[in-house]
């Protein structure tokens, strides 16, 4: 193990000094919470692979492939579904807006005072996916070290924390792009084809199991559909996905480059379910479907590949953790903080905008990990914060970008019907059904259309100001940040 322990020690220090380049590169807003909006192909696919590819999709993927074998891959599958639909249909035109959340498109697209309330579902969101993934780290470092979940929660948080806060959006797209590389080569290059001998080749698979482990829909029907509306649409409206979307340099970088992720996260998908199956075969009888990624790993693989694998499942958490927590510090503070206190624009001085994000993204890191000590169903806290999510977010924004109709009391309306219907609706049937997100949207979409056709349009002026931004025009950071010498 002492191989692997160096491994994993190599990587970790590496994350802490790529956290501190990416410091001496942050020097404005933009920079610091959007990479300076220049990022090229190449850097955007891995990072943008790297965030949407978390603890859940690489150990809640094997475990799914444990539990149901190759329809297992839904999950992942229907993410990168989702990431390739906002990449081919939305990103040029998210990117062209030059924002740096959510609420602020809100804010342009309806005149105003939709920002606030979605600023609070969103941060709610971003807020439980980053200590869904914090937790995470209590599994892999118990599989590595054997410590105790505390401890292991803090170590891996306050190593995603310290770089985060460091260097913003540059640090976690340089650690994200080692991140990616190391996920590739771990879990594709390594685990997957020595699992699939390890369980003798896929004939051998196919003589130890039943044959809806080989049935693409075996999962189920209302399962997959209930991942499409979840994760499918959660990709394109979640701040932590857009975040990125901002960073890159050009519309043609944000959809090709989207796409090049979406279609990596479909083979990322079906290699997670092909790795739990072959576990299946080789431990039919473990306690818990999660255990099964550190399992075979464990006890598979030799040493020193062990250790890179291993760190490949600390890269897929610590990717979608560092995402998740710039994501909810950016809207805390420009979403929340800000409009609490009556700020109508950011300031004039840079370096007083990059000290208040990063004195944010140190206060959401302690609070994150806080409360991943604190939690202990982490299901159920990601399904709630999707469910909000979903059923209160996703109409007001696809409504704006889609239907000139739609005014800021529908999408008010939208917000809050929809979030109250969720939290009604998962009393009632219980948090992790499916009815809440169900009845969640449909009663947003029609509290939407029905309070949007029953007042008055959106002022003509608010809409020409839109399509302006989304033409890419009346950028006010060409005013209010001066463009970096060229490098």
């Amino acid at each position: 193990m002492a191989v692997d322990y160096v491994v994993i020690a190599v990587y970790l220090a590496g994350m802490l000094a790529m956290g501190w380049w990416g410091m001496r590169r942050a020097r404005s807003k933009s920079e610091f919470l959007v990479a300076g909006r220049r990022l090229g192909p190449a850097l955007y696919s891995g990072t943008m692979a790297a965030i949407v590819l978390g603890g859940a999709s690489t150990i809640g993927g094997v475990g799914l492939g444990y539990q149901y074998g190759l329809s297992g891959a839904w999950m992942v599958f229907t993410i990168g579904l989702g990431l390739l639909t906002l990449s081919v249909f939305f990103s040029a035109r998210i990117a062209r807006l030059k924002v740096y959340t959510v609420s602020e498109m809100l804010d342009l697209r309806y005149g105003g005072r939709a920002g606030l309330i979605s600023g609070v579902v969103m941060w709610a969101y971003t807020l439980m996916l980053a200590v869904t993934s914090t937790i995470a780290y209590a599994t892999i470092f118990d599989v590595l070290f054997d410590v105790d979940r505390t401890l292991a929660i803090v170590l891996g948080g306050s190593i995603v924390v310290a770089y985060s806060t460091l260097g913003g959006m540059w640090s976690i797209t340089l650690t994200d792009m080692v991140q990616f590389v190391v996920k590739t080569i771990g879990v594709l290059l390594l685990l997957l084809p020595i699992a699939v001998i390890k369980a003798g080749g896929f004939s051998g698979m196919k003589a130890e199991l039943p044959t809806s482990y080989f049935d693409p829909l075996g999962i189920g029907g209302e399962t997959i559909f209930t991942y499409v509306l979840i994760y499918t649409f959660g990709m394109l409206i979640g701040q932590d996905i857009w975040q990125r979307v901002f960073t890159a340099r050009s519309d043609r970088t944000a959809r090709w480059g989207g796409t090049v992720a979406g279609t990596y996260c479909l083979v990322y998908a079906l290699a997670g379910a092909v790795i739990g199956t072959a576990a299946k075969v080789l431990y039919p009888k473990l306690g818990s479907p999660d255990d099964a990624f550190a399992t075979i790993v464990k006890d598979e693989l030799p040493v020193g590949v062990r250790g890179l694998v291993l760190a490949a499942a600390l890269a897929a958490v610590m990717s979608t953790s560092s995402g998740a927590l710039i994501a909810c510090a950016t809207v805390a503070n420009n979403d929340i903080w800000s409009r609490l206190r009556g700020i109508v624009r950011p300031s004039a001085q840079e370096h007083d905008e990059v000290r208040g994000n990063r004195a944010f993204i140190l206060l959401m890191g302690v609070a994150v990990i806080g409360t991943a000590i604190a939690l202990n169903n982490v299901v159920e806290a990601l399904t709630v914060a999707y469910n909000l999510l979903v059923g209160g977010l996703l109409v007001p924004i696809l409504g704006g970008l889609l239907w000139r109709r739609g005014t800021v009391q529908g999408a008010l309306a939208a917000v809050v019907v929809g979030g109250v219907a969720v939290i009604g609706l998962m009393a009632a049937y219980g948090i992790l059904a499916n009815e809440p997100v169900y009845y969640g949207l449909l009663a947003s979409l029609a509290a939407y259309a029905a309070v949007s056709l029953a007042t008055r349009p959106t002022d003509e002026a608010v809409l020409t100001a839109w399509r302006e931004r989304l033409a890419g025009r009346g950028n006010p950071e060409l005013v209010s940040e001066p463009v970096p010498a060229p490098r």
